[in-house]
């Protein structure tokens, strides 16, 4: 019984040290020189716009992150499309990243509001070809179908949709999500991550500095877990307004990139690829080797490239 409260006492200073060690992480950890700037949006709040690239270079890469994603996450895409002369932004939601937390629920419409505020704030008046990665493929539906005179084509990445959300398989796979966010903000809270950050487990992707920095610090933020979670709380409520605008505009023309890695799709490819095959002009492309993150990683963002400018070709092409 002693030996047995020796080894319990043992892990739990074990922990305890674990904890200061993540605290101490991020006390001591350096400020990051921000790329992009803050925007005012009103009410109090500012939110983290980056965009690269020459304005009126055709239509703005309008880049949307997924669950528990932000503007870091498109890092390595971002940087090799903008170095083809395009408009580029990609942004991070309320709470996440550097921007200001908004208030709750923050489902897809209160996203899309604010992803709204933030372009007529910056003066990015687009036109868009939207691109989504995830949980994101909820938010560019909405986005798109609230403002279609402004879209000139999509891009899904390893995206949900609607309907693809709303499946028994994938109403399954929302709810052990948001259970397993709501752990990784509690996580994130006591410090836990922190000693993690500098491994794998910071940076899923693959990406390049300064974006992988970024995403590394934000793995370790309690602020950024928690709104993140608050998100994923809401990934239902999101997809029911998302389908409820209706279909999207078949002439729009759309890409979906898929992950082709060896695991298990968490809902079935013909849903995902289901916006493509409803435009007239759809492309699907599955990669061979990627997973659900490293899709947007170095080894194979020129496949993410590749959509984006099939999409553009085609927007550019028509009258």
């Amino acid at each position: 019984m002693r030996l047995f409260s020796k080894i319990l006492a043992g892990v739990a200073l074990a922990i305890l040290a674990y904890i200061a060690i993540g605290g101490m992480f991020v006390a001591l950890a350096s400020p990051l020189k921000m790329r992009g700037e803050m925007i005012d949006i009103g009410g109090g709040r500012r939110m983290h716009l980056v965009c690269e690239g020459p304005k009126g270079a055709g239509p703005t890469i309008l880049f949307e992150a997924g669950a528990f994603g932000f503007s870091a996450d498109w890092g390595v895409v971002q940087e090799r499309t903008a170095a083809r002369g395009w408009r580029t932004c990609s942004y991070d939601r309320a709470g996440l990243g550097v921007s200001d937390p908004g208030p709750e629920p923050r489902d897809g419409l209160a996203v899309v509001g604010d992803l709204e505020k933030l372009l007529a704030a910056a003066h990015e008046d687009g036109p868009y070809i939207l691109v989504g990665h995830s949980m994101a493929g909820l938010y560019l539906w909405l986005f798109a179908n609230r403002n279609p005179d402004k879209i000139k084509g999509l891009v899904f990445v390893d995206a949900t949709t609607p309907e693809a959300s709303e499946t028994p398989q994938g109403g399954n796979f929302v709810q052990q999500f948001t259970r397993a966010s709501r752990l990784a903000a509690f996580g994130a809270g006591t410090g836990l991550y922190a000693p993690l950050s500098g491994t794998w487990f910071g940076d899923k992707i693959g990406l390049t500095e300064p974006a992988s920095s970024e995403k590394r610090r934000a793995f370790a933020s309690p602020r950024h877990n928690h709104w993140a979670a608050v998100e994923v709380g809401q990934w239902m409520n999101a997809a029911e307004q998302a389908r409820a605008t209706g279909p999207l505009n078949p002439d729009w023309p759309v890409a979906v990139v898929m992950a082709g890695g060896n695991r298990r799709p968490l809902v079935g490819n013909s849903l995902r690829a289901q916006p493509a095959h409803q435009a007239r002009h759809g492309t699907v492309d599955v990669v061979a080797g990627a997973g659900h993150a490293t899709l947007l990683g170095v080894k194979y963002a020129d496949t993410v490239v590749k959509a984006i400018a099939e999409v553009r070709e085609v927007a550019l092409a028509k009258p």
